[in-house]
């Protein structure tokens, strides 16, 4: 496949960059470890970029610090739920990604999912749960096994697999803790893949394998037994329709730029949506350098084409049926 022709050739033109990272997240460690990839990167081609933590930094040194535009990798709450993009609407300074109301929605699997569902687009039967006792409705409603998850939280973090009423209750406690807001999701038998997504080109997917119940955090980021597959494995008809669901699944949420979208693949052959991601990772465990790499960009180029999403761009849509069929 071949990415868009380069918007900018000269780093000059990008003026004085903020990578902004950390934050107060739970993903803060992630973030900044993506963050000084990104520096790393925009420096070692010329582009006037600095380093910026928000945790350590100021809000308003960063809107009055004379930056012309910002390379958001804040990833988790604060930075990848439209609460910086806010700030940096209000300020005038431009910024990667998609904007503020997108970021709000995508950051958030409840609302993300109810979206899809009102597009007709695939995803698991889900329910919002607000406390303990219910988990027997939950199970009642859904069935087992299920997936519990805190609905504004990343990178797997607060996530549990759970097969009765007792293990869900305690599960929904724990992710209570990071998020009041709890998803509890039907169990999805097959592989898991992901599908990125950079100025309006869906890379190639890829397949995720991990000996773990699920893709959790220890197995994003700290095992050597997760296996990661680009080519995906998928036939041509699935790939491309997987490509096109991605990409109408990133529209109608909002989302420009770049991003990610997770999904499954069930042992019928049918894709069910997961969840979206605003601002993914760019660490060397991370997904989306790994698919632009198979689509011909390296580290270095990656980085450049996301800074070249905070200058305005079109964005297209796939098409599909009224069933969700790929047309």
């Amino acid at each position: 496949m071949s990415l868009p022709v380069l918007q900018i050739q000269n780093p000059a033109e990008f003026g004085r960059v903020a990578v902004v990272m950390g934050g107060v997240a739970a993903e803060r460690d992630v973030s900044l470890n993506s963050g000084a990839a990104v520096l790393t990167a925009l420096q070692a081609q010329g582009v006037d970029a600095h380093g910026f933590d928000l945790q350590q930094g100021n809000l308003q040194d960063l809107l009055t610090g004379g930056f012309d535009r910002v390379f958001n990798i804040v990833h988790g709450r604060g930075g990848e739920d439209g609460a910086l993009q806010g700030a940096l609407d209000l300020a005038g300074i431009p910024y990667t990604g998609m904007g503020s109301a997108a970021a709000a929605v995508s950051m958030d699997k409840l609302t993300t999912k109810a979206v899809w569902a009102s597009h007709r687009l695939p995803t698991p039967g889900y329910h919002h749960m607000t406390a303990a006792e219910q988990a027997d409705a939950v199970i009642a409603e859904l069935g087992v096994p299920l997936m519990v998850k805190p609905a504004r939280e990343g990178s797997s973090i607060g996530m549990a697999r759970v097969e009765s009423a007792a293990e869900l209750a305690e599960a929904w406690a724990a992710a209570a803790e990071f998020d009041p807001r709890v998803v509890v999701e039907q169990w999805i038998t097959g592989a898991e893949y992901t599908a990125a997504i950079l100025q309006d080109t869906v890379l190639p997917t890829i397949r995720l394998e991990t000996p773990n119940a699920f893709y959790d955090y220890q197995a994003k980021y700290l095992a050597d037994t997760t296996g990661y597959h680009c080519p995906s494995g998928l036939s041509d008809r699935l790939e491309e329709q997987a490509r096109l669901v991605a990409a109408k699944a990133f529209e109608v949420l909002g989302c420009t730029g770049w991003g990610r979208i997770d999904f499954m693949v069930d042992q019928q052959g049918k894709i069910w949506l997961l969840e979206a991601n605003g601002v993914p990772g760019m660490t060397d465990h991370s997904l989306v350098p790994m698919a632009a790499k198979a689509a011909g960009a390296d580290f270095n180029e990656l980085v450049w084409r996301i800074l070249e999403t905070s200058f305005p761009a079109s964005n297209g849509s796939a098409e599909l049926s009224d069933d969700g069929v790929v047309l």
